[in-house]
């Protein structure tokens, strides 16, 4: 089957694991979805994530979700850049996050990365999901 929106994908798997309060959820490995959850990890999202490869299959990545008292840490998830609607924001234009309890993923020129980090580089670039 072709996928249009693998990073979407990526979102909906990670929501309906932490809906049914499930503690791995696999997905398919790209590099930009080892990237976007490298930046959920560094931010306390999710507890990591590993590779893992079966003979004769696609490598998958197997993402450890984190709870908090019961509740998934992650309690809103959505893609904000989509293959019909891309949208691009400058430094300047990076609001915060509820508050600044979330954060945005950026893919800049400088790699995928938080925007709290893209401000302490100075760059800007797509926004690709936010997460509370």
């Amino acid at each position: 089957m072709s996928m249009n929106d693998p990073l979407s994908d990526m979102i909906a798997r990670i929501k309906n694991a932490a809906t049914r309060k499930r503690s791995k959820v696999a997905t398919p490995a790209s590099k930009l979805r080892a990237r976007v959850l490298d930046v959920l990890a560094d931010e306390g999202y999710i507890r990591g994530y590993s590779l893992v490869e079966k003979p004769g299959a696609f490598p998958e990545f197997e993402i450890e979700l984190k709870y908090f008292d019961g509740e998934p840490v992650i309690a809103e998830i959505s893609r904000v850049s989509k293959p019909g609607r891309r949208v691009y924001s400058s430094i300047k234009d990076l609001k915060p996050i509820k508050n600044g309890l979330g954060i945005s993923i950026l893919s800049t020129p400088k790699g995928v990365m938080s925007d709290s980090a893209a401000r302490d580089a100075n760059v800007g670039g797509e926004v690709l999901c936010r997460v509370y």
